[in-house]
This record gives structure tokens, C-alpha cells and sequence, in this order.
């Protein structure tokens, strides 16, 4: 007996459960969403004022550090007589002031080479938590940090991003991709690294690009349009997508998730159908997370025999965590994050099959509805209606570091590696990418 009236599990693909002479028109449904939640903004939107990057520098770390408890203390091997000469015999302080000159990704590969005094040193964490604090003098992160955070990577991200915007991001290179849809694009993700994008789009199609040919020859970007449909890939906008190694999975306001194995040229492989539009999804190698207009959170979890992708078993866990649909989804192997057009963002954990918390947004500054949030140890992208992307340091509250005004709505973003892809309404991809990490 479940104890929770707002949970379910059933097998997926009852008859009763999925009434096509009943359902709603994707088509209008859409529509009707798109007025009623992304209609653009009655307010005009203005540039935003980006912090330079050297504002966010201080001195004094005991001014970082004063509200930390406990003092973050390094754990420090005793320096032999022999060691004792030249850098080591410098005070701490200053052997880490001297390293804050060198690249963060120089120093954790390069310094513990030298000896193990400054092994030792590189690989305390306090060591990168002084580093970074000095470095933002926010609170970070955002929440209280496991004990295997790596604040190694988040460093390194950080100041990466910090670099790679630096003067709002004047050396990264703009390409605007225009000739894959015919419609407003809606949703995109890099795969491969980011040397392959997909995007989906009001025109009902799935399409594979191939970002290595950006500068080189243009016409080859857009690879393939995915699916065997006259139609197109969905019947409905196709709104959503995620992927994990190999794997594509697209969702649409016809209200099913397909399938795309791109190690066999992107043919589709496997339909899952839901009660509802598909908004947004999370895909994990034990589950795919789907967020619906119907105001629930669908878990479908399967075993997939790999490498041939055959669905042993497809089990549908549905949990009714909002009052209003799901916008936008993220999760890992403990918890999963949902927001939702209630304006509201819950942390459900899997561990516990339980809400854990209901979390407040952060103001980042745009003029009008969010549409895309992408995030990494470093750096926090949000796309707008307001027609900008933003970027921010995930510090509390964000810091802004760089911007994009584009002249059209912006419906979603995805970063990976040294490239950073936005869709946009006026039926392109707008693609940057920065300098070689």
C-alpha cells in the first residue's frame, strides 16, 4: 500500500490511459501556453550592466572568512631543513598569494609534481576554498556543500568562465545558424562534448547539427532532420530535450518522448507515450524524468540492454508536486529539481521518495519570463523573453559576468566545453563559441 494519495506506479501504455479521440490538439495547446506563460514582456527590456570581472576581486580574506565557521584551516606537511630554503620557507599566505597568479588548472596539474610540501597544499580543499572566496567574496555554493564537493572544478570552472567573459566576453566568436528550421526553435542541446547540437522547434522537427563545421563550411552545420515522418519528427512542437551518452530523447507537445541512438545515425529506437505535453526532461542511466502540462513529475524508469537499447520493462512513477505544468527539470542520483509555472521550485529526493524541500527562486535579473537555465560548478546561463542570455557566478545572490542581447526571444540554452548554443524565436541558433580550454 503507497501511503502517499499523490504518488502512483503503473505499467506504461494502458488503453484507458491514453484516450487519443479525447485528447487536446498539441497545436493549440501550445499556442495557448505560449500566450499565456511566454508572451512577451509588457515592460522594455534594458541592457544590463555587467560587473567587470576585476570588481569582483578582494583583498583580505579574513573579511571572506569572517562569517565561516569553522575557520578553514590548511592541513600543511612540516617543512624538513632540506625543503626550508627559497618558496617553502615563505609564510602559507604568501605561497598561496603567488599560486593565485598562476592558472588555476596550471596548479592543480603542475604543483604537485614538484614536491610534497605543495602536493599537500594543492590538495587540501581549503586551499581552493580560500582561492575561490577570494576570488568572488559571495556566499558559495549556494547550499551547504557535501564532503565530496570538488572544489578543485569548481574553482578551475570559475575562474575559466571569469577569463572567458572577461570585458563581457569580447574575443568569443558569434555564429547565427539559420537555415535548419522553419519555425521558432524551442528547445537545443549539445552532445559529444559539444561538437553536435540538436534543436527542436515549432515546425515539429528534430534536427542534428555538426558545430565542427562552424567557420569552415556553413552549409554542412545542419546534418539531418531526425525521423522518418512526411510531417515531421513529433506530430506536436517538439519542446524538450536530453541525452545521455549516445542516447537522444525528444519531448513534444504531441505528448510522447522518442528515442534517437546517434551511434546508428540517429534512427529512432524506442516511443514512450505520456497523459500530457512534455515540457522537460532529465535523463539519467537509471531514469528518465519527463515534467508535464498536467502539473506532475513522471518518472520512467526501464532497463535498457545496451549496446542494442531494448526496453525490458518500462514502469511509470508519476508524483504530483506542483499546481500548475512543469517548466524545467534537473537531477542526479539522489534528488531531482522541478520548476514550475506556480513559481515554484521543489527538490524531490529519490533516496526517500519524498518532497525535501521547496526552494526559492534567485532574481538574476531578467525583465521577463526565464526560458533556459543551464548550470555547471562555475557559471549559471539563463536565456529570457526579455531577448538577452545572461551569465552569471551561481553565487548568492548571482553575480552577472557577461551578457547577449539577441533581437528575438531567447526559449532555451545549452553549454558544454567551449561552446554555449541558445535557440531563439526567430528560427535560428544562435551558437558561441570561446577559446580553447
Amino acid at each position: 500500500m503507497n501511503p502517499d494519495p499523490d504518488f502512483d506506479t503503473e505499467q506504461q501504455g494502458s488503453d484507458d490511459e491514453f484516450d487519443t479521440e479525447n485528447s487536446p490538439d498539441p497545436d493549440m495547446q501550445a499556442q495557448e501556453y505560449v500566450d499565456r506563460v511566454l508572451g512577451f514582456s509588457r515592460q522594455p527590456s534594458q541592457a544590463s550592466k555587467c560587473l567587470p570581472p576585476e570588481s569582483l576581486s578582494i583583498g583580505d580574506r579574513s573579511q571572506v572568512l569572517e562569517n565561516k565557521s569553522p575557520p578553514l584551516d590548511l592541513k600543511r606537511s612540516p617543512v624538513t631543513d632540506e625543503t626550508a630554503s627559497g618558496l617553502l620557507s615563505l609564510p602559507l599566505e604568501l605561497i598561496l598569494k603567488i599560486c593565485s597568479y598562476l592558472q588555476a588548472r596550471f596548479v592543480l596539474g603542475v604543483l604537485p609534481l614538484v614536491c610534497k610540501t605543495l602536493r599537500d597544499i594543492v590538495q587540501d580543499d581549503v586551499t581552493w576554498r580560500i582561492r575561490l572566496l577570494k576570488k568572488i567574496g559571495s556566499c558559495y555554493p549556494v547550499v551547504e556543500a557535501d564532503d565530496d564537493f570538488n572544489w578543485p572544478a569548481a574553482c578551475i570552472d570559475l575562474e575559466e568562465h571569469l577569463q572567458q567573459w572577461a570585458e563581457n566576453g569580447r574575443d568569443i566568436d558569434h555564429f547565427s545558424l539559420t537555415e535548419g528550421h522553419f519555425a521558432s526553435v524551442d528547445s537545443v542541446l549539445l552532445i559529444q562534448g559539444g561538437e553536435l547540437c540538436v534543436s527542436g522547434s515549432r515546425d515539429r522537427n528534430v534536427v542534428l547539427w555538426d558545430l565542427r563545421q562552424l567557420g569552415r563550411a556553413h552549409e554542412k552545420v545542419p546534418v539531418k532532420t531526425l525521423g522518418t515522418e512526411r510531417n515531421g519528427t513529433h506530430k506536436g512542437w517538439v519542446w524538450s530535450l536530453a541525452a545521455r551518452d549516445d542516447c537522444v530523447c525528444s519531448g513534444s507537445w504531441d505528448s510522447t518522448v522518442k528515442l534517437w541512438d546517434m551511434a546508428a545515425e540517429g534512427q529512432q529506437f524506442d516511443e514512450i507515450r505520456a497523459t500530457a505535453a512534455v515540457l522537460c526532461l532529465a535523463y539519467l542511466p537509471d531514469i528518465l524524468v519527463a515534467g508535464t502540462y498536467d502539473k506532475k513529475v513522471a518518472g520512467l524508469l526501464w532497463i535498457i540492454s545496451w549496446p542494442s537499447f531494448i526496453a525490458a520493462q518500462a514502469l511509470v512513477k508519476r508524483r504530483k508536486l506542483h499546481s500548475s505544468a512543469v517548466l524545467s527539470l534537473a537531477a542526479d542520483e539522489h534528488f531531482i529539481l522541478s520548476g514550475s509555472e506556480d513559481r515554484t521550485l521543489v527538490c524531490f529526493d529519490r533516496r526517500t521518495n519524498s518532497v525535501l524541500q521547496r526552494l526559492t527562486h534567485f532574481n538574476v535579473g531578467h525583465h521577463s519570463q526565464i526560458t533556459g537555465v543551464q548550470h555547471s560548478l562555475g557559471a549559471l546561463y539563463t536565456t529570457s523573453t526579455d531577448k538577452t542570455m545572461r551569465i552569471h557566478l551561481p553565487t548568492d545572490p548571482p553575480t552577472v559576468i557577461g551578457s547577449r542581447t539577441h533581437n528575438c526571444v531567447l526559449n532555451g540554452i545549452s553549454v558544454k566545453g567551449n561552446v554555449a548554443v541558445a535557440a531563439s524565436g526567430g528560427v535560428s541558433l544562435e551558437v558561441w563559441r570561446f577559446g580553447m580550454r
